[in-house]
């Protein structure tokens, strides 16, 4: 892999003790700084020097879809937490104070949606297997223990829990050996996804040492190794001009040369992010790897809640050989408050802008719900015997006989997930509801 002729750069952070100092928020009030400050010691806050240099617009500030992808809002919080947070900070209350209202009001804000720790963690002899998420019959999940931080925090992801410092909230592995034990055992499983945090804040060599033992004989089942990554986006120097970017690359051509399929699946918000040379250089070294890049994110209000938003973007990625994958619905934690969108103007953001690209861009599926029994698929709005309805289907499920059949939901223009919506037609339960409670009572004996 031949290295490319770009100015190198050094990864420089900002964190919540930054909001005071950085230059570029002089514009900003004390006031809002404050509140700012008050939300980034409840929901983690992480930006660095190419998301402030090179992608926030700072002339459009608050407005500027990358500041509020990257910076803490006040509006975040409810203004009862908000004023409690900010109270504090005014009155110097001790670190350990600030901490323990934070942590209260962490664990009012849902954070391990759809039973991430109750259900999707599997056992292996006869004790959980820490760091491991197996939910669908293919894939695992693996979460290395080096690769629970980001480049940067988005505002709103649902696995935030990992970043704040509470112990019982992380997924973590302890070492990689057990995985590939579980993993052995499970013929089943066809694609190993390694998330986090993002691993690729780990050294190439760290990340070697999950992806290497995959490419032996004794994996034959494993086909396709992902990578759930935000750093094309927030730090694509990683690619570039990193120390190890090189090495990082030949590791995904050993994957390619072994006969695996390696997916890169890559979060892109607004195509503001693809937009830099830097960002458009990673994603070309990474395809000269024999890696494929699939792009996915949520709709996310006040970010990218316009269909032409999404339709730009999705021109972009296809013509920077990137594959849309994913239209997801923002889930139900943290600050969803804030950033959730209603069902009903997610599905048509998404029938707009999918008819905006052509039909390479319609590989991108969606609005799609990462819910408790499976990923729910909002196929239409549509109107049966006289009732006006929801049309969805399983596109994954806990159980797989559950995908790609249609069922119905009573049409409700304020619902914003499923657990809002109600099964149409007068039933008293979707087709699924019984034998998820069979399978979730399972899980937990």
């Amino acid at each position: 892999m031949k290295a490319m002729k770009t100015k190198s750069q050094k990864i420089q952070f900002y964190s919540v003790k930054d909001l005071k100092s950085l230059s570029q928020l002089a514009c900003i009030s004390s006031e809002t700084r404050l509140a700012m400050q008050a939300v980034a010691k409840v929901l983690p806050f992480r930006a660095n020097n190419y998301i402030v240099e090179e992608l926030i617009d700072w002339k459009n500030i608050p407005d500027d879809p990358i500041f509020r992808l990257t910076f803490p809002q006040p509006e975040m919080l409810s203004s009862r937490d908000l004023n409690t947070m900010v109270q504090l900070l005014k009155d110097n209350a001790p670190e350990k104070l600030l901490r323990q209202t934070a942590n209260e009001i962490r664990l009012r804000l849902n954070p391990h949606p759809a039973g991430q720790k109750q259900y999707n963690v599997p056992s292996f002899e006869g004790e959980p297997l820490q760091g491991v998420q197996h939910k669908y019959q293919q894939t695992v999940l693996i979460f290395p223990t080096a690769g629970q931080h980001c480049h940067a925090y988005c505002t709103f992801c649902f696995r935030w829990p990992q970043f704040v410092g509470l112990d019982d909230l992380k997924f973590a592995t302890r070492e990689s050996g057990h995985f590939q034990d579980y993993l052995r055992e499970h013929k089943e499983v066809t694609d190993v996804l390694l998330t986090g945090g993002d691993p690729m804040t780990m050294k190439a060599r760290q990340l070697a040492l999950y992806i290497e033992p995959l490419l032996e004989g004794e994996f034959d089942h494993i086909q396709t190794i992902r990578i759930g990554t935000k750093s094309l986006s927030y730090w694509p120097y990683r690619y570039v001009t990193d120390e190890d970017a090189d090495d990082l690359l030949r590791l995904f051509e050993k994957v390619v040369q072994q006969g695996k399929h390696l997916a890169i699946m890559a979060h892109y918000e607004h195509w503001r992010e693809l937009d830099t040379q830097i960002a458009q250089k990673a994603i070309q070294r990474i395809r000269t790897t024999g890696g494929e890049i699939r792009t996915q994110a949520p709709v996310v209000r006040h970010i990218n809640d316009r269909a032409h938003t999404w339709g730009k973007m999705w021109q972009m990625q296809v013509r920077l050989g990137c594959i849309p994958y994913y239209m997801f619905v923002e889930r139900q934690t943290g600050a969803k408050d804030y950033f959730e969108i209603p069902l009903v103007k997610v599905w048509e953001i998404y029938r707009q802008a999918i008819q905006q690209v052509s039909g390479l861009g319609r590989t991108a599926r969606g609005p799609v719900m990462s819910a408790l029994p499976g990923k729910v698929k909002i196929e239409g709005i549509s109107e049966i015997q006289g009732e006006k309805v929801f049309v969805l289907s399983f596109l994954q499920a806990r159980n797989p006989q559950w995908c790609n059949r249609p069922f119905f939901a009573s049409f409700d223009p304020e619902a914003t997930w499923l657990g809002d919506l109600k099964p149409a037609f007068g039933e008293s339960k979707f087709f699924y509801e019984s034998e998820l409670e069979e399978i979730l009572t399972r899980k937990m004996v």
